[in-house]
């Protein structure tokens, strides 16, 4: 008997049972990983800063206080440079969404903790007594909106949140704008390929 035979006349009209579609392997975990690095970096650098040892700068190591600061700025900044001509040059296989998102968090927590250790010396700060304050002030500072209920009344402290208001209007916005780019670019992207698809 004949293969034709045993399986039975094939049916017009009906297409062939082949092998069941499947979706590329990993596909949702490729997507989704990337969020959940940046969620786990990100309340890494949350608990850091509320655990770090801070109390042991400020006005018992000055000079490896304002050291520490100046390094950790122009290390984040050299970075936000890069991951900005990323986006501006198109490079494929770089991710500076998520690395820019994770770099302005962790400028806001090294300035928290700057004002935090300022606030251990004496006539610095009115109303900033805690990581919390420190934290409140910074984020005030950065939306430029002022509240007055926390003022920095000492020089060291006037001039970092100068430098503060400097530094994010400068780089701060540019990385801003660089995530506002690399998203448009992303949605034309994924409107083109449904179009062709």
């Amino acid at each position: 008997m004949t293969e034709h035979h045993r399986s039975g006349p094939r049916r017009p009209g009906r297409p062939r049972a082949g092998p069941p579609r499947t979706d590329p392997p990993r596909t949702a975990w490729r997507t989704v990983r990337p969020w959940l690095v940046r969620a786990g970096v990100t309340v890494a650098v949350v608990v850091a800063y509320f655990l770090l040892p801070l109390d042991h700068l400020g006005p018992r190591r000055p000079v490896l206080s304002w050291v520490l600061f100046a390094l950790a700025l122009t290390v984040v900044a050299v970075l936000l440079l890069r991951q900005i001509r990323h986006v501006f040059t198109n490079r494929p296989d770089s991710r500076p969404g998520a690395v820019l998102s994770l770099l302005i968090v962790l400028t806001v927590h090294i300035f928290s903790a700057t004002y935090y250790a300022l606030a251990k010396h004496e006539g610095e700060f009115v109303g900033l007594s805690t990581r919390v304050d420190a934290l409140y002030f910074t984020i005030v500072t950065l939306a430029t909106v002022g509240y007055g209920d926390i003022t920095p009344s000492g020089q060291a402290a006037r001039i970092v949140t100068v430098l503060q208001i400097t530094y994010s209007f400068v780089f701060l916005t540019a990385a801003a704008t660089a995530l506002a780019q690399r998203l448009r670019d992303m949605v034309v992207r994924r409107t083109e390929r449904d179009r062709r698809g």
